[in-house]
């Protein structure tokens, strides 16, 4: 199943300019801390999609995608084209933004280093991977972080009568073959 943005830094680039359009800056930590939250609520609500085609691990200081973490050690990176993140990916880091943006880079680290999936992969190791199974799994009991619900705020729209209607993507639900 294809992930909903081509790269992992497009979201990344994505959530630094959110947070630059609020005037704040967004630290490396803070950053890794909102891309795996975005990945752990995307594979939530869309039944094991990935939001960026990334593996998380287990550091010391909480989840992190290797790649970003690398690119980020001296600030921003410059790299060449256009930022490429479709609306619904756009709509769904909006919400992710409207739910932690305003949390400190501190805050969501420790959010992040209490959750199962990162519990389990710390276990097997400094820099054990963070499998998308576990977030879905941990992130839909919701033990030790926000409901779904209270992250993806439904999309409100009005309907012909101009009555207040949610609106979200039809998504089936898989279904097994008998045996």
């Amino acid at each position: 199943m294809p992930a909903a943005v081509e790269s992992v830094f497009d979201m990344a680039f994505w959530f630094c300019d959110r947070a630059l359009n609020d005037n704040e800056y967004l630290q490396p930590g803070k950053l890794q801390s909102l891309l795996y939250l975005s990945q752990a609520y995307y594979a939530t609500a869309y039944n094991g999609k990935k939001l960026v085609p990334a593996i998380f691990v287990a550091d010391e200081t909480g989840p992190l995608e290797p790649s970003v973490y690398r690119a980020w050690t001296d600030g921003r990176p410059i790299f060449e084209g256009t930022n490429k993140v479709s609306e619904e990916a756009s709509t769904f880091g909006d919400s992710i933004w409207r739910r932690f943006g305003h949390h400190s880079a501190e805050y969501l680290a420790k959010l992040c280093v209490k959750s199962p999936p990162y519990l389990s992969a710390i276990k097997r190791g400094r820099r054990g991977e963070i499998y998308i199974e576990d977030m879905m799994e941990a992130f839909t009991r919701a033990a030790n972080s926000p409901t779904l619900d209270q992250v993806v705020k439904p999309k409100v729209m009005r309907s012909h009568k101009g009555r207040a209607v949610e609106v979200k993507k039809w998504t089936p639900k898989a279904v097994k073959p008998p045996q």
